[in-house]
């Protein structure tokens, strides 16, 4: 049903949008209310629409013809025009509908009753207390331009205009390192700084270098592109590139974006930076290696200090041949690798890099100091892709599988635990897509799946995971209850998490379904019993004398040294009947809980089960 719900909703008619807030307003106008005269006819036949920045000047006039309002600066206006964007600026009625009526270059005026302009109920635009918002007026426009815009930012500070459109999709962003030519004008068109000759002008994204607009404008740029970008007053801030513009509300920057380097902070810290020094080819980053893959790379490796020592370079040090290895092996060093992964064939990079990321974890090579910062130039020649499973026989597929294990059990055993999972998961991703033909190959198949979960629930744990590696025990389990050594390894994860009921209950379970089993059962089940005494006794150590000093009140009868006699001579005992087999886990238990309970519990049974709960058994009072 549910899925017949859902088909009846895909194909269901799509409900139309209703009326926008501005389709609702123009209903207001009725006839007479707006009249249009032609006073310059414009060029062209195009006239703007929605999503066009239209630029205009407006003179406001009473019928009489007194100037009440205007941009020009002839009758005491800024002389800047209004730039707006249709159907995202607010604007009045009767310009809402009239401006999508003229050319460019048109000189239009339009009469207008007072509920077409600010006298309109719930006028979106404000206007001076002593503007005569009751009366019907002449409102002169002169379109100056249209065009499509891009809105950078949503208060319309930040607006784009194309004029060449760029190459590729890639735009600078922060530490991204830019040259462009730039030059600034006012409304007029007076250039206020031209960085148009020489070389362009070279700055790094998001280091505040350049005004915000204008940054917020060039990060939408591409190689190649050539734009005007209109920044209002807000967002000219403070930059090396402009000091400061007083008594300017806007500024219109011509950008052409030469050039910009790909520079990536890896860590999000500032440590390990790469920078694109030579683009490659391909597309970003759909071209760059896959997990897997033979890199071939040639490198030069470097102190980063004031001398740039050069520690090692594969054209000199390795007869001119390139450094060849496999990517997720742990074979170079971690920040090289994560480097060398987000790199086009014939890319060349400059990395610079923290010691943890290169030589501490690393073989460190004897001419290079512990706890030395590197910078490599690194330069990828090319990669093969992986092997792909398609077309191959179930044993060449099973005998690759068993490689990509294996190089993961190599990880693993070098402590290299999250590459080690990567191998495993990796494995059991294109498990998905195969399909055994007979029943001797299912049982080769599920046997080694298993495994497979099994070594990344290893992984899991020794990664402190313990929850998501009981959950990866739970697969084999679920369909083989079984399983002996699934049991054990989620016995362990559950001992690490220390939900030690569960624990000992697969541990007792591995031995009742399989008699091989029980010395590793018998360890675990000892190692258990030793976690939870330790546990214990921390416990009565971190709560001892908490109610002592004062008469009357609980606290701890024996002295540290005495208690730690006592359980010393009780583990003994337990090792002694975990080795006989003549006493369970629970009947131990039991004895102990009722040694330690005296008559204190016959008078205060609920602060009994209190401390009990907190590890505190052996209380008295004095």
């Amino acid at each position: 049903m549910a899925v017949e719900e859902d088909a009846k909703q895909e194909f269901a008619p799509q409900k139309k949008k209703g009326p926008s807030e501005d389709d609702k307003r123009r209903k207001k106008i009725t006839p007479g209310s707006l009249m249009k005269a032609l006073m310059r006819p414009g060029g062209g036949d195009s006239t703007p629409s929605d999503g066009d920045q239209v630029i205009y000047h407006c003179t406001i006039r009473t019928l009489d013809g007194v100037v009440v309002e205007s941009t020009r600066s002839e009758y005491g206006g800024k002389g800047t025009p209004i730039r707006q964007v249709l159907g995202k600026s607010k604007m009045i009625l009767g310009l809402l509908d009239g401006l999508p009526t003229m050319l460019k270059g048109e000189v239009a005026m339009y009469k207008m009753k007072s509920q077409l302009h600010y006298g309109e109920d719930d006028c979106p635009v404000s206007v001076r207390s002593d503007f005569p918002k009751e009366d019907e007026l002449h409102f002169e426009i002169e379109m100056i331009d249209f065009f499509k815009a891009k809105v950078i930012s949503e208060d319309l500070g930040v607006v784009k205009k194309v004029i060449t459109e760029g190459q590729g999709w890639e735009s600078p962003r922060e530490p991204y390192e830019v040259k462009a030519w730039i030059s600034a004008k006012t409304c007029d068109g007076k250039v206020i700084i031209s960085h148009t000759q020489g070389e362009p002008f070279f700055f790094t994204f998001g280091k505040s270098e350049v005004p915000k607009g204008l940054e917020m404008g060039i990060g939408t740029m591409t190689r190649g592109e050539k734009a005007v970008i209109f920044v209002t007053s807000q967002y000219l801030t403070k930059s090396p590139f402009m000091p400061g513009v007083e008594d300017v509300d806007e500024i219109h920057f011509d950008v052409e974006l030469v050039h910009f380097i790909q520079v990536r902070d890896m860590l999000g810290d500032g440590r390990l930076i790469k920078r694109r020094i030579h683009d490659g080819k391909g597309d970003f980053p759909m071209d760059c290696p896959l997990h897997d893959s033979l890199l071939r790379v040639h490198y030069k490796g470097m102190l980063l200090n004031e001398e740039k020592r050069v520690f090692y370079d594969t054209r000199t040090d390795n007869k001119g041949q390139p450094l060849e290895f496999s990517s997720g092996e742990g074979l170079v060093p971690e920040g090289f690798e994560m480097c060398v992964r987000l790199m086009l064939p014939g890319e060349i990079a400059l990395v610079t890099c923290p010691p943890d990321y290169a030589y501490d974890k690393f073989p460190r090579p004897s001419n290079v100091p512990e706890g030395a910062h590197i910078m490599w130039e690194i330069e990828l020649l090319g990669f093969e892709m992986p092997k792909d499973w398609t077309g191959m026989n179930f044993q060449s597929i099973m005998d690759d599988a068993e490689q990509i294990r294996n190089t993961g059990n190599r990880l693993f055993k070098e402590g290299k635990y999250e590459l080690a999972k990567a191998k495993y998961d990796k494995v059991l991703r294109e498990f998905n897509h195969v399909n055994p033909q007979d029943d001797e190959e299912g049982k080769v198949f599920a046997n080694t799946r298993n495994l497979l979960y099994l070594n990344v629930a290893a992984c899991y744990l020794k990664m402190g995971e313990c929850k998501k590696s009981i959950e990866t025990c739970n697969k084999v389990i679920d369909a083989n209850p079984g399983h002996v050594k699934a049991l054990y390894r989620r016995g362990m994860a559950y001992m690490a998490s220390g939900d030690f009921e569960e624990a000992n209950s697969d541990f007792k379970m591995m031995i009742k379904l399989d008699k091989s089993s029980e010395p590793d059962a018998t360890a675990a089940l000892l190692k258990l019993k030793q976690k939870k005494q330790e546990i214990e006794t921390k416990q009565r150590k971190q709560f001892k004398g908490l109610f002592d000093k004062k008469p009357g009140e609980i606290a701890e009868a024996r002295t540290e040294e005495k208690e730690d006699q006592n359980v010393g001579e009780e583990k003994k005992n337990a090792e002694k009947e975990d080795s006989d087999g003549s006493s369970s886990d629970e009947s131990q238990e039991a004895v102990d809980g009722a040694r330690q309970r005296g008559w204190f519990s016959l008078f205060w049974p609920t602060g009994s089960r209190i401390f009990s709960a907190l590890g505190l058994r052996r209380c008295t009072i004095l």
